[in-house]
């Protein structure tokens, strides 16, 4: 039998009793702001407790080894399971009323720090109920996979299968300390330390203690999630602005070159990353685009204006953040669907950012150049190079073949949209912007995806959960070859 499942069943239902704790922290915050709401997660925390105890309790003196296949069954199946019982806080609560289909797309969203919402009227919603969904994205963000994998050896279960099939990027294989275990304190050390800064930066520059840590929480998981309805745009302060700006940036960067810069107490480990150095490069030359068009079309009526709206746009879009301070989707010309297409691509691989991956991108580029080189030289052998290292064509084989298989979920999703009668431009969007988890899309859903029919919405929260996962840690499990011995 290829998977013991009582392994399984019980590593599961030790993070589902995990994930009931951060049931607490909310009901915390009712009290405080005297919401009523308590109750709500009072009973969710219950819940979910007790279904991770009858989950856990058959299986808890099975003690064996997680193996490859094993991870990627633990972190779909808990992801999939997460998405649904981190519902239960906003499905039992009566402000918001939500029905069930609701619920799970919130709750999937937040958690794959996708920033679609289908809720309006956020600035009267119940406080704990603003923070839960922030708390979400901060969860789901450097996934809670990677936090577990920190104390699953009081289980005796190891946790490098579990961490390979969570992180994102090509290469899973690399590991800061010698440890997985050490390896996954010391990326959520970063991500708390990161996380801390960010909103005494947000409080320091004028938001209330409550908005600045719940805007610090989903500006670091990249998730998009605000307390207000115009998002970062309410504040109307410039420094916040360039705050997030900053933070969104810092996020989409790989968290393991934040903690070796902060480990060597030096700057050249971002500069001799070739992927930080694309990312930079792509951000770059986005923002000068995007600006010059601004400009040139008379879109703002000040240079000021322009500068602050295109920049916090289009770094918010291309790290797939999803925060906005005005609506691209009624910018001039080519400019929506431009940062769409830039989600396409995302952050670094090991960030908290959506999309392909930069990584990627820069290895198709490369090896699309070396076959152009190759077509006039065609006896030489050019190696594919990452700074002064050759990539193993194992890699790159890899990468087309999630760029491929990529293209294809996409179409089918695509289609499915189409075929539930929702427009072309807002099928488009509403696939890009759930599948690369980044929230914000054109047409439709350009101000939220509550008007979507359920079919819909069933199909995007599909869609997120591809993203987070990358593709290839679901569609795994409906290979023949993944249950064969």
């Amino acid at each position: 039998m290829p998977v013991t499942f009582l392994a399984i069943q019980r590593v599961l239902g030790f993070l589902l009793m995990i994930f009931s704790l951060t049931m607490l922290a909310p009901i915390i915050v009712s009290f405080i702001f005297a919401d009523g709401t308590w109750s709500a997660f009072a009973a969710s925390f219950l819940i979910v407790l007790g279904s991770g105890v009858v989950i856990w309790f058959p299986a808890r003196n099975i003690d064996r080894e997680l193996r490859r296949r094993d991870g990627f069954l633990v972190v779909a199946l808990f992801w999939v399971v997460l998405g649904l019982f981190g519902a239960a806080p906003l499905l039992l609560s009566e402000s918001p009323s939500m029905s069930f289909t609701d619920a799970v797309f919130e709750s999937v969203s937040g958690l794959t720090t996708t920033g679609a919402t289908v809720l309006t009227g956020l600035d009267s919603l119940p406080e704990a109920i603003l923070y839960y969904r922030q708390q979400l994205q901060w969860l789901g963000g450097l996934g809670l996979i990677v936090l577990a994998v920190a104390v699953l050896p009081m289980l005796g279960v190891g946790g490098m299968q579990l961490y390979r099939a969570e992180m994102p990027g090509p290469v899973k294989d690399t590991k800061l300390t010698p440890r997985v275990k050490q390896t996954a304190k010391a990326l959520w050390y970063v991500y708390l330390g990161i996380t801390v800064v960010c909103g005494l930066a947000y409080w320091a520059a004028g938001m209330t203690f409550f908005d600045a840590l719940c805007h610090a929480l989903s500006t670091v998981a990249i998730g998009g999630f605000s307390t207000h309805d115009t998002s970062i745009g309410y504040f109307d302060n410039t420094l916040i602005e360039m705050i997030a700006v900053f933070f969104m940036f810092v996020a989409g960067v790989n968290f393991s070159l934040h903690f070796l810069a902060w480990r060597h107490r030096r700057l050249r480990d971002y500069l001799t990353d070739p992927e930080f150095r694309a990312y930079l490069k792509l951000l770059s030359v986005l923002t000068l685009i995007v600006l010059a068009y601004l400009y040139l079309t008379g879109h703002y009526s000040t240079l000021a204006e322009t500068f602050t709206k295109g920049l916090f746009q289009v770094v918010s879009i291309g790290t797939t953040t999803g925060f906005t301070t005005d609506s691209f989707a009624a910018w001039p010309g080519a400019l929506p669907v431009l940062l769409i297409l830039s989600a396409f691509i995302g952050g670094c691989a090991g960030s908290t950012a959506g999309g392909m991956k930069v990584i990627r991108w820069l290895l198709m580029y490369k090896q699309g150049w070396r076959e152009v080189q190759r077509l006039v030289h065609p006896s030489a052998t050019i190696a594919v190079k990452l700074g002064d290292n050759a990539v193993h064509s194992r890699v790159i084989d890899s990468v087309w073949g999630y760029f491929a298989v990529y293209v294809v979920v996409f179409c089918v999703l695509l289609l499915v949209m189409l075929a539930a009668g929702v427009d072309q431009v807002t099928a488009f969007s509403a696939v890009a912007a759930t599948l690369n988890n980044l929230g914000p899309g054109l047409g439709e859903v350009a101000n939220g995806y509550g008007g979507l029919d359920a079919f819909s919405k069933w199909s995007l929260v599909c869609a997120m959960l591809l993203g987070r996962l990358e593709i290839f840690t679901l569609l795994v499990l409906i290979t023949p070859t993944f249950w064969r011995p």
